[in-house]
């Protein structure tokens, strides 16, 4: 069976519609079979070791198999959802389309390809990714996600790549079902994550939400005990409210404070956290989005 005869019955992800996106039907995710890549360029801003001096080959998938009420890519994760999307400003790219892809951005200086959000397409990737290498692809593949993944797709990625960035939003699946419409998210997301490890180098990232700084205590403490320095923790501030889809979550609706990061940081020092990232919490009035 080819990988993309997948599509037929998809069940790529954890909520295993079982659709027919080969034909044009589409499940939760929005999305068709073929990929539609919102944009491909080099990205400046995530962590240093994946970004270095030249940038990393970043490359946004339209659609996504959440629905975080704060999503700051929202204007790409929805579509297939929204009217008001100017989706024909996407681009519908096949495997062979995607390894140019991939070989435009290493000719132009990428540290890697960062695949974001590449889940509903893992199939067509993998072939996009054969044929890339055996074109001359030869800088590493970072496999960008939301952490809400099936194992068994994970396994079918395994050699394919290089560095798994996962997030782990929450451990409580009442926050999950709340703010992600994802009540099994804590469950899938630690399952995730482990065969991630267990394949290759992960950088966890965890998003400090405004007043949930336990929330962030508890996500932390299990990284820890769990992994350790198996892993490195990416602990961000970057949260930044988008006010088109927070109206029923005003609670969400401003920047974390210095105190509520600082909190955060402090409980990670002491359990003992060494290998992590922080951010400088300006980074959010910094332009991190792009403008899909």
């Amino acid at each position: 069976m080819k990988r993309v005869d997948i599509y037929k019955n998809c069940i790529l992800c954890p909520r295993k519609c079982g659709v027919n996106r080969s034909c044009g039907e589409t499940g939760y995710c929005g999305q068709t079979a073929k990929p539609r890549v919102a944009r491909a360029a080099l990205h400046y801003w995530e962590e240093p070791e994946l970004s270095g001096e030249n940038g990393s080959g970043t490359v946004f998938f339209a659609g996504c198999n959440l629905g975080c009420v704060y999503c700051q890519n929202y204007k790409i994760s929805r579509d297939g959802h929204s009217s008001d999307l100017q989706l024909s400003s996407y681009k519908n790219e096949d495997a062979p389309q995607l390894a140019d892809t991939f070989l435009r951005l290493q000719g132009e200086g990428a540290l890697n390809i960062n695949l974001v959000t590449g889940v509903m397409f893992v199939p067509t990737i993998l072939d996009a990714i054969d044929d890339a290498r055996s074109r001359g692809l030869n800088i590493p593949i970072v496999y960008n996600s939301s952490g809400y993944e099936s194992v068994d797709t994970l396994k079918m990625m395994k050699g394919y790549i290089d560095i798994y960035l996962p997030d782990l939003k929450y451990l409580t699946p009442e926050l999950a079902l709340r703010y992600s419409n994802a009540a099994d998210y804590p469950e899938v997301a630690v399952n995730a994550i482990a065969e991630m490890v267990s394949q290759t180098k992960t950088i966890v990232r965890h998003l400090v939400l405004p007043g949930h700084t336990g929330e962030s205590g508890k996500v932390l403490e299990y990284l820890q005990k769990t992994y350790g320095p198996a892993i490195t923790v990416s602990i961000m501030s970057q949260y930044t409210p988008v006010e088109q889809i927070l109206k029923d979550h005003p609670g969400l609706n401003r920047r974390i404070t210095k105190r509520e990061y600082d909190k955060v940081v402090d409980h990670a020092l002491s359990l003992g956290i060494t290998n992590a990232y922080i951010q400088e919490r300006s980074v959010a009035s910094e332009s991190f989005i792009p403008d899909f």
